[in-house]
């Protein structure tokens, strides 16, 4: 037994020094995260790839509205990210179309979860192309909202209240540009 003992103690005491040792702060093979640049997939660098949703967004002049609130709300790293989305992205002139002062209310803090609950109502979770867009087609949105499409005279609209212009292919889905802010119902 006196044997045993001897033999786990030649064992453990090795093994409780190297666990208690301090790293080398000296090492180059180290890295800090103060190093590191902060944020998610929206701050890679790629100049040669297709743009995600938001970077698409983010180049188009007419897109600064949504660009700012997307941003106020916190959403550029989710919407940067895989996906599939479909995004039905309101021009400025579509926000500017909203009652004065609504767009500046909004972009307050207290206000943050109330423009969440906007933009996510312009969110749908996989990439639509134009064909699926269907009269009478309900889509789920993102807030859990439901918007309506609707086909009449060759014009696609959105609850009756917005129409698309235009699609945009983006890395991680689609984007429809849109003439009109969708709000979503009120519960």
């Amino acid at each position: 037994m006196k044997k045993v003992k001897n033999v786990l103690a030649i064992c453990i005491i090795p093994l409780l020094f190297s666990c208690n040792q301090v790293p080398d702060k000296t090492s180059d093979s180290t890295t800090t995260a103060s190093s590191e640049t902060p944020g998610g997939q929206e701050n890679v660098q790629d100049d040669v790839s297709q743009k995600d949703v938001v970077k698409v967004a983010m180049s188009s002049k007419d897109h600064t509205t949504l660009v700012a609130a997307l941003k106020q709300a916190d959403l550029v790293t989710s919407l940067s990210n895989a996906g599939p989305f479909t995004v039905f992205a309101p021009t400025n002139a579509a926000f500017d179309k909203l009652p004065k002062g609504t767009v500046d209310g909004l972009m307050k803090e207290d206000k943050k979860s109330d423009l969440q609950n906007i933009l996510q109502y312009h969110v749908f979770m996989s990439a639509l192309p134009p064909e699926s867009l269907t009269d009478g087609r309900i889509l789920g949105m993102v807030n859990g909202d439901n918007i309506t499409v609707t086909v009449k005279d060759g014009k696609t609209m959105l609850n009756n209240s917005a129409t698309i212009i235009t699609s945009i292919p983006a890395s991680n889905g689609i984007i429809y540009v849109i003439d009109g802010v969708l709000l979503p119902p009120t519960k």
